[in-house]
């Protein structure tokens, strides 16, 4: 999923933060509308960004 289908799925949602999954349905992480924001803000970001590369940069 990229950042900008993140952002419109937690606009749809009214959610200020999405919970990651990966293929077992076992939680891997968290990532809030802020985070996403600062991404999509930054030099680097392209609408190609994902959301696994988001975490990755955080950690």
């Amino acid at each position: 999923m990229t950042v900008e289908v993140a952002l419109s799925v937690m606009d749809g949602a009214r959610v200020e933060r999405l919970l990651l999954c990966d293929e077992d349905d076992q939680c891997t992480g968290s990532v809030t509308r802020a985070e996403l924001t600062a991404h999509r803000g930054s030099p680097s970001y392209t609408d190609r960004l994902r959301l696994r590369d988001v975490l990755v940069s955080a950690r």
